[in-house]
Parts: structure tokens; C-alpha cells; sequence
């Protein structure tokens, strides 16, 4: 099939915080995208020239627009395309597996309209062994053979909300082909528009590197997390404790504790290895052990709360206690998963009255129960019985919870941040008043 017979260079099945950024950049470099996506909300606000997500402005769907971007709920379009990616969400079910629903509902989409020639890449995280076991039958269902008349291979997504400094294009790019002609088709694919194209092995090699550089985050995540829960008992100051080992050039990367973990990879990803591990007869203890360790954040501080309160000689169930930031992650607007639900609903259980701030949130529901939001931060610091960092968006300065808050639990350490080595040589300042505690 010549490439002349071609309506678009791509497809992007799934246009949310993997889909969108990754057809964007494609249109950068000049391919003829399309992106197609079960939401009509989402569809028509693209359509619109708006944009859902925090890395992309209007300014930069209109861009896309002008390169000749178009979204729809329409699979047909899937017939006329030279590359197909999907990118669509893999959640856990309610016990705790993988939930391959969307990525079984796009294949299906796909072998209803796969033409031969086809490169199609799967880059939703999953567990190894999904893109051949689980893709490729259903693509094959058109008639069609992978490998032979389309193309197949899996790259996992490496997108980082709110991330400043590493996007789409100067993130290297992880491509493992179904047969070694594929994995060059993706790779050229992907050579367009990323900068650093990396060839796996095959495609469960490509599915194993993204599950193990989230479960390494998850465990050392879980590390400090567990150490900060005993190291104030030992007497001992976390936060430079690990400014002092992160001075180390080699063989050691920081990690920093906070309320839990969020967002869209650490509290999901290591799951769906263990799964995959647990159907082999073996436990994934790491992983069980990391999970359970960073669920049980929320409680420490929700006793770390109550103790604060109680040697002010306040009760929590008399107290308003309000909350900084309710995000997963600074300066961005994604709550997925985020530490901040599990912390306010421990606290509403023990009769606290609360209320949150947060920048890029306007309403904020625990449990079904909306949170009432504060506008004047100033003032609602001045007259919480204590505030709870959560969050630590940017414009929650050191300066600001110091000078203003009555009681604060810094949970993120926006309080002990490594600084360049001053005239003594400390790289960490010291709480500077009663009524301040860092997690």
C-alpha cells in the first residue's frame, strides 16, 4: 500500500495525559494526525480548541489545529491510517488486578478497520506479555497477521505531568517490535518526532522496563516513607539525614517521604507486575510490602494531626483543619490517586471540620461530601487550628506557611529543602518556629 492511499500518518486512540502531548508532538513534526476518543466531551472541547489537560494550552491546540488536527468518536478513521497508537487508561478493578477493558475495547475498534500495512503500538502500561497475549489475537481477528500483513509492537509511555524540562521529544523513547521488522517500523515511526529512539529486545522486554522503573519508585518511596515514621522516635532528622547521603556522587538517588503516593503510575503500575508474577505461583513481596507501607501514610498523618493538636490542648473533633494543595503532584491540576482524599476522609472521621485550598482545583468532594474551598489564604491560615501541607504547588512559599499559618504539618518538606552549602556547610535549614512540624 503506498503511503499516498494513506488519510492519516497516525491515529491516537485515547487523548488524555499520554495521548494528547504524544499526538501534539506529532503534529509538530508535521504528521497528519488524528485522534479519536469515546468522550464526546472530550472530542468536541478539542474540536474546540480547548484543552483538558495541564501540559498543553489552548494556544497549543490551535496549533495542532492549524496542522491539520482533528478529534472524533468515529473508529472509521481508523481504516485510513499508517500507524495507530492507543493510549488509553489501564486502571486495577475494585480487587486489585489489572482492568484491560479500554485496551480490549480499542483492539477490537482497530481489527474492525485494520488495513494491511498498518504499524499499530500499544503504549498503556500493562503487564508483560499483554501486547502478544492479550493485542494481537484480537487485532487478528480482521484477517490480517502481525508480522506479516501489520505491523505490531509495544512502547511504553514515559509521560510526566507538570514536568518543565522532559516531554515527548527529548524523553528517550522505549520501542520493542512483535518480530524485528516491526520494531524497526515503530522505531522509525517514533524516530520523527522523539530525539532518542531505544530498541527492547521484543515487546515484553519494552512492557517490563516501564513496570520496573515505577516499582523502583514505589520501594524506595515505600523506604523512606517507612523511615520516616520511626526516625522521628529515634530522634532523628529525616530531611537531612538524606540531603546528607544525596551528597554521595554515586550510588545513591534521593527519595523524600510524604502523605502517600498518587497519580496515574506508582500506585497502579507495580500491580500489574505483581498480578502478572502471582500467576506463576510466586509472591511479589517487594512490591506487597511497598503497597502496603505507602497506604498506611495517610494514618501517620493522621496521628502526626492529632498530636499536634492535642499538646496545643485541642481536640480534632473541635478543630478546623485546613487543607494545602489536594493534587497528586505540585502545580498541576491531575488528582488521580491522590494522597489527599484518604488523609481528609481519616480526618472527617474523627469529626474534624475541614476546609482546602488549592490553586488549580475549585471543587473538591471526599466520599460524596463536597470540602468547602478557602479564597482568602491568608486568612484561613490565621485561623485554622492547624494546616496541613499537602501539596506542595508553587505558591505555597516557605515564607508564607512560616509567617502565616497558626499550626502546620508539612508533609512534602517544602520546609527542609536542600539549599547550596552555606558558610558552615549545611545543606538543610532547621524549622524556624514553635508550632511547625515537617513529616
Amino acid at each position: 500500500m503506498g503511503v499516498s492511499t494513506y488519510t492519516s500518518d497516525l491515529v491516537v486512540v485515547g487523548l488524555g495525559y499520554v495521548g494528547l502531548p504524544l499526538a501534539h508532538e506529532a503534529s509538530r513534526s508535521g504528521l497528519r494526525v488524528t485522534g479519536l476518543d469515546v468522550s464526546r466531551h472530550v472530542v468536541d472541547g478539542l474540536n474546540a480548541g480547548r484543552s483538558h489537560i495541564d501540559d498543553l494550552s489552548e494556544s497549543d491546540i490551535a496549533d495542532m489545529r492549524v496542522a491539520g488536527f482533528t478529534a472524533t468518536s468515529d473508529p472509521s478513521v481508523l481504516r485510513g491510517a499508517q500507524t495507530i497508537v492507543i493510549c488509553v487508561p489501564t486502571p486495577l478493578t475494585a480487587e486489585g488486578s489489572p482492568d484491560l477493558g479500554a485496551v480490549t475495547a480499542a483492539a477490537e475498534s482497530i481489527a474492525a478497520h485494520l488495513s494491511p500495512g498498518t504499524l499499530v503500538v500499544l503504549e498503556s502500561t500493562t503487564f508483560p506479555g499483554t501486547t502478544d497475549e492479550v493485542l494481537r489475537p484480537i487485532l487478528e481477528k480482521s484477517g490480517l497477521t502481525a508480522g506479516r500483513d501489520f505491523h505490531l509492537a509495544f512502547s511504553p509511555e514515559r509521560i510526566d505531568p507538570g514536568n518543565p524540562v522532559f516531554g515527548v521529544a527529548n524523553t528517550p523513547k522505549v520501542v520493542g517490535g512483535h518480530t524485528e521488522l516491526c520494531g524497526e517500523l515503530a522505531a522509525a515511526f517514533y524516530g520523527k518526532f522523539v530525539r532518542t529512539v531505544v530498541r527492547a529486545r521484543g515487546t515484553r522486554e519494552a512492557e517490563m522496563a516501564k513496570l520496573l522503573e515505577n516499582t523502583y519508585r514505589h520501594i524506595n518511596i515505600a523506604l523512606v516513607n517507612e523511615m520516616a515514621v520511626f526516625c522521628r522516635e529515634l530522634g532523628v532528622d529525616l530531611w537531612d539525614s538524606i540531603a546528607c547521603a544525596a551528597t554521595k556522587p554515586f550510588g545513591f538517588q534521593a527519595f523524600y517521604p510524604g502523605p502517600g503516593v498518587g497519580g496515574h503510575c506508582i500506585p497502579i503500575d507495580p500491580n500489574y507486575l505483581s498480578y502478572k508474577v502471582k500467576t506463576l505461583g510466586y509472591p511479589f513481596r517487594f512490591v506487597e510490602l511497598a503497597q502496603e507501607i505507602n497506604a498506611r501514610m495517610p494514618d501517620h498523618v493522621l496521628r502526626r494531626a492529632q498530636d499536634m493538636l492535642n499538646e496545643a490542648g485541642l481536640a480534632l473533633s473541635r478543630s478546623t483543619v485546613l487543607l494545602l494543595g489536594v493534587t497528586y503532584k505540585a502545580d498541576i491540576a491531575d488528582q488521580r490517586e491522590s494522597p489527599a482524599r484518604p488523609v481528609a476522609a481519616k480526618l472527617a472521621d474523627k469529626g474534624a471540620t475541614l476546609v482546602y485550598h488549592d490553586p488549580r482545583v475549585s471543587e473538591w468532594q471526599v466520599d460524596g461530601r463536597p470540602v468547602p474551598r478557602v479564597d482568602d489564604l491568608d486568612r484561613a491560615l490565621a485561623e485554622a487550628d492547624l494546616t496541613i501541607l499537602l501539596t506542595d504547588h508553587r505558591e505555597y512559599t516557605p515564607e508564607l506557611l512560616l509567617e502565616r499559618s497558626r499550626r502546620l504539618l508539612d508533609t512534602r518538606g517544602v520546609l527542609r529543602r536542600a539549599t547550596p552549602e552555606g558558610p558552615e556547610g549545611r545543606i538543610t535549614a532547621p524549622v524556624a518556629r514553635d508550632g511547625v512540624q515537617v513529616l
